[in-house]
């Protein structure tokens, strides 16, 4: 019994990354050129995330600075942190965007929860930096879409539960990572 649960697991996940694959390939390409855009032109990533996916936004933050499979100079990512002395949570990430960003960089919004409010402050605080924002969360997260321009991108993860949006934002992540880094060396 506890095998068969255990195998549901890895079968589920695999369906949902093969029906997502084709829904996803067009807008992971957009943000992997947008990354590019920014990383070629001087400019930083700057990422944040929300809740469960903070530590997702810290190990993108390792992979561009560091390196996922390929030997690369560092790119310029800066991992946002969700408590700044007094400040927590969106206004933290808010002030810091305000404080370190500049036009041209790229805000990068994790939240596969997406039951938090819509980030409206730290979306606004990017704007008006003239930075662009990148956002994956759920499919269903409506107040955030509204909250982009055209110039944004959104990845939707369109997965019900939170442990197969989680494992949908992992797989994104590293295909975009793979992508930024194909771009960049010039890999087949």
């Amino acid at each position: 019994m506890l095998e068969a649960r255990l195998q549901q697991q890895f079968f589920e996940s695999a369906d949902l990354l093969y029906q997502s694959a084709e829904s996803l390939s067009k807008p992971l390409a957009t943000a992997a050129q947008l990354m590019l855009n920014s990383v070629t032109a001087g400019s930083r990533l700057m990422v944040a995330g929300h809740g469960l996916a903070a530590r997702e936004a810290q190990q993108l933050g390792g992979w561009l600075l560091g390196r996922l499979e390929h030997e690369r100079p560092g790119l310029a990512a800066l991992v946002l942190n969700s408590h700044v002395g007094a400040l927590h949570g969106t206004e933290a990430f808010s002030r810091q965007v305000l404080s370190l960003g500049h036009p041209g960089d790229l805000l990068l919004w994790l939240d596969a929860e997406g039951q938090s409010p819509a980030p409206a402050e730290l979306i606004q605080a990017a704007h008006a930096q003239d930075m662009a924002v990148l956002a994956l969360a759920p499919a269903e997260h409506e107040a955030l879409r509204r909250l982009l321009s055209d110039t944004d991108v959104f990845v939707p993860l369109p997965a019900p539960r939170l442990v197969r949006r989680l494992t949908l934002m992992r797989v994104a992540l590293l295909a975009l990572c793979d992508a930024l880094d194909a771009q960049l060396l010039g890999l087949e």
